[in-house]
């Protein structure tokens, strides 16, 4: 088993005593995250994961396969920190839930819950794609990779449109369900590009240029449309929500961030992002936001597309580290909170920003010069 690596979290030595000391060490909160992704029954006992838990009810959500395909990632980013197999045996488990009881394979399709009605979203197959490409790495079980490229086909052929690709269908007829213009989860939009990212994974781990020609496709297409993207017109806390998803955004870039264009998009992109999230936080404020905007000014400051605002960002790990939730229940511990409203943490403890958080801060601690991860964002 792999030496459990131990860091701090915050800075050290003249910065530490100007600004100050985190609460907790980095470790502590890699364990208490951890526990709550393995002990709060957050993940069934079929191995699917649960869209949040809901503190003010006691209850579960759904089972959703998209969060199980994140809840993959960060499983296995976690036995990949510390060599505790647990986290690897949940992350397979996860996988074959995704195999078992996600995939239809009378219909070619993956709905977004276990149910025959539910519909099926072009995101969240993207998603499917790469928890199980994540699971596929760790273990080289060929049936992953064949899951995935199978859920890849199906992206590709069933939510093709005249303008990009339909973000959802009906099942079993797979006919595009009616697009809500304020909403951006159900329209097309520069936001797709993160679960594109699935077709450029596909392509590395098989080599099949039709991946990579899917991939370029899309982010062709959301070059082109992202600048409307922000702000919200219905309002500042629906800013707040677009922000996570322009994030997407970015995120979907880091293949080819070295490009001109793109290392132009992340850069100005950072920045609006960052200018929003300040100003509308008092009043609205996402984990995942903190979370994603942290990972990806880090990864863009690696790869020189956009020098790191060392100040905010450590601004932001701070934030971000607020969100973890302390409390005597177990099904609440550890995890973190998805948001707060003026002032008042939101009742959802989920595992996305949970895994998102996991990942920002583990890379803000890396010493300079290992801020690469190596291998696809969760």
């Amino acid at each position: 088993m792999r030496a459990k690596r131990k860091r701090h979290l915050g800075r050290r030595t003249s910065e530490a005593g100007r600004r100050g000391c985190y609460t907790s060490g980095l470790s502590n909160l890699f364990e208490r995250a951890g526990r709550w992704l393995l002990s709060s029954g957050i993940q069934d006992s079929g191995g699917g994961v649960a869209r949040y838990y809901r503190a003010d009810s006691g209850t579960n959500r759904a089972v959703s396969t998209e969060i199980t395909g994140y809840a993959i990632g960060a499983l296995v980013y976690l036995e990949s920190l510390t060599g505790d197999s647990r986290y690897r045996d949940r992350a397979l488990a996860a996988a074959r839930f995704l195999l078992r009881d996600g995939w239809r394979a009378d219909l070619d399709a993956m709905p977004f819950e276990i149910d025959p009605a539910a519909p099926s979203y072009f995101f969240d197959c993207g998603i499917i794609v790469r928890g199980l490409l994540a699971a596929w790495r760790a273990t080289r079980t060929e049936e992953f990779l064949a899951a995935a490229v199978a859920v890849g086909r199906s992206m590709a052929r069933d939510f093709r449109a005249a303008d990009g690709w339909h973000p959802v269908l009906t099942l079993p007829a797979k006919t595009p369900a009616h697009r809500d213009a304020a909403s951006w989860s159900r329209s097309p939009g520069c936001y797709q590009l993160k679960s594109a990212m699935a077709w450029w994974d596909l392509f590395q781990a098989t080599g099949e240029r039709e991946f990579s020609r899917l991939y370029g496709e899309s982010l062709e297409r959301a070059l082109a449309n992202h600048a409307g993207f922000l702000p919200d017109p219905a309002g500042r806390l629906k800013t707040m929500d677009r922000l996570h998803a322009y994030l997407y955004f970015l995120e979907g870039l880091m293949p080819v961030v070295a490009d001109v264009g793109c290392t132009f998009a992340v850069s100005t992109g950072i920045r609006q992002v960052s200018r929003l999230l300040h100003d509308i936080a008092p009043e609205f404020a996402r984990a995942d936001v903190y979370a994603q905007l942290l990972r990806i000014r880090i990864l863009a400051d690696a790869a020189g597309a956009e020098p790191l605002d060392r100040e905010t960002a450590d601004d932001e790990a701070r934030s971000l580290a607020e969100f973890q939730a302390v409390s005597a229940d177990p099904r609440i511990d550890g995890g973190f909170w998805f948001g707060r409203k003026d002032g008042a943490w939101l009742p959802h403890v989920s595992a996305v920003p949970t895994a998102f958080a996991i990942e920002a801060l583990d890379l803000w601690e890396r010493p300079a010069g290992a801020k690469d991860p190596g291998r696809p964002l969760i």
